[in-house]
This record gives C-alpha cells, sequence and structure tokens, in this order.
C-alpha cells in the first residue's frame, strides 16, 4: 500500500516512552511512512539513539528527556516538544509498569505509584496535546498503551489492572468530548509480548507461555507499532473511542494463571517503557 494511504507524510507525532521497545518500534513505522517525531524518555541516551536512527531517513526528530510522574515537567516537555518538532498531529504513549502483590497486601503507595505511571500521566498529555490542537483548530490524533489487563481481570497486580481499565475508560470519554473538535483517541491493549523488559525465554518457555494464546507465540514491538500507527493514520478516520486487543486471540478463549508473588511487595519504582 502506498504510504499517502496512511496520511503520515509531514505529520509530527509526539512518541511517550520512544527510546526502546513499542516505543522505538512506532517512531521507527511512523517515520518509515513520512512523519517527525519528538520522542519523550526518562534515558536521555535512549531517546538519542532512537532520534539518530530515525533522523537517517530524512524526517525530523527530537530526544526529549522527562520523567512523566512530574506534571510541571510533562507539560514543559510538551510545549518543547512542539516548539522544535513543531505543531504536534499526534501523540502516542507506551510508558508504563506493574506493581505485583496481594491486594490484601498491596500498599497504597504501591497503588498511587501504578496510576501515576500509567494513568494519571497520560491524561495530563492528553489534555495538553488537546488544548494545542483546539486552539488551532487542527485535527488529530491521541493513542494510549493499555493492556489487556485493563479488560479482563489482573490477579496480583490489581493497581495495574485498574489504572489500565481507566484508560479505557478515558479514551470513550474523551472521544465523547473532543471529536466534534476533530481529536481523535483510541487505545491499544497488548497481550504477551516480547520487549526488552520481558525478552524471549527460550523456544520451550516462550511454548509454555503462549499455550494459552490461539496464535500459538507472543507478540512482538512491531505488532503494537502497527496498531497504533493505524490509530494514528488515516487508515482509521472513523474510528474513536476504541480498544483494540493485540493479544494473538487470547481474549477470544479464556485464561491465563499468574503466578503467586514472592519476595517483598510492590517492584521497583523506576519507570520503564514497554
Amino acid at each position: 500500500m502506498a504510504t499517502s494511504h496512511f496520511g503520515l507524510e509531514g505529520k509530527r507525532i509526539l512518541v511517550l516512552g520512544g527510546g526502546q521497545g513499542m516505543g522505538e518500534a512506532t517512531a521507527h513505522l511512523l517515520s518509515d511512512l513520512g512523519a517527525s517525531v519528538a520522542l519523550i524518555d526518562m534515558e536521555l541516551d535512549r531517546a538519542e539513539r532512537v532520534a539518530a536512527d530515525v533522523a537517517k531517513k530524512g524526517v525530523k526528530a527530537v530526544p526529549i528527556q522527562v520523567d512523566v510522574t512530574n506534571d510541571d515537567a510533562l507539560v514543559a516537555a510538551i510545549a518543547r516538544a512542539e516548539r522544535e518538532l513543531g505543531p504536534l498531529d499526534g501523540m502516542a504513549t507506551i510508558i508504563g509498569m506493574a506493581g505485583w502483590a496481594y491486594a490484601t497486601e498491596m500498599s497504597m503507595e504501591t497503588w498511587d505509584n501504578d496510576h501515576r505511571r500509567n494513568l494519571r500521566y497520560f491524561f495530563l498529555a492528553a489534555r495538553e496535546v488537546a488544548k494545542s490542537l483546539i486552539a488551532r483548530n487542527a485535527p488529530g490524533s491521541i493513542v494510549c498503551v493499555a493492556s489487556i489487563d485493563g479488560i479482563r481481570s489482573a490477579p496480583y497486580h490489581a493497581s495495574y489492572g485498574a489504572a489500565k481499565a481507566g484508560l479505557v475508560s478515558l479514551v470513550k470519554t474523551l472521544s465523547a468530548e473532543w471529536s466534534d473538535q476533530g481529536i481523535r483517541i483510541n487505545c491499544v491493549a497488548p497481550g504477551s509480548m516480547i520487549t526488552p523488559r520481558i525478552p524471549h525465554r527460550g523456544d520451550e518457555a516462550e511454548r509454555q507461555m503462549s499455550a494459552t494464546v490461539p496464535m500459538r507465540r507472543r507478540g512482538t514491538t512491531q505488532d503494537i507499532a502497527k496498531a497504533i500507527t493505524f490509530f494514528l493514520s488515516d487508515l482509521s478516520s472513523y474510528v474513536t473511542g476504541q480498544t483494540l486487543a493485540v493479544d494473538g486471540g487470547y481474549l477470544a478463549v479464556g485464561p491465563i494463571q499468574y503466578p503467586k508473588p514472592t519476595g517483598p511487595e510492590g517492584s521497583t519504582m523506576g519507570l520503564e517503557t514497554k
């Protein structure tokens, strides 16, 4: 299919979590289709590496370092992206992380952190991008990455599941408020994926991990990048408020059993991109 069908040539897209994994794959696919990108990551060297690779394709790429749980810093980073890249046409957010514990043992610190690093930052970023689009009377598309754990249960990581379910609900609400302004907003819900944090673990381990997935494999970062790009592109011009499960058919067939957590409650407080 000709790149013109996607309508992304010359567009300017902000990718939060663009330094590795799903965000990196998304940045590369967008640039292949002619879009320029601003890459936000908490590690500047990651953002700079991806920006350098993307720029070789003849588009503009701006690396920016920020901790998205810092409200003021995130707002300033989005404003900087618009100054250096130009007025934004869209945004994709990929950052997220889970804390693991029994619900009876989960601290409120873990609960709050999971909501900050999965749900709260997305609302703030979407609000800022939408305000800019509305002020310019410009159409745009916003995409977030949730999880199938925001659609089904999320045993032993309730805070993460609740935050991801919040994203699923939020895109519906924001689509209702912003559609008449020409702003579309949608969500991608990954299933079991191979990412920098959860790499390929060998053929036998992968077979076991994929036993309940009809397609019998874990997804890749490219699978998610394709779904995000679909929502950002003109191919989805009449689609808003939707959540697309990219899960190899898992939700169609049934449950996966998570191992019970062992060791101390919670997990590292550092943010990681998927």
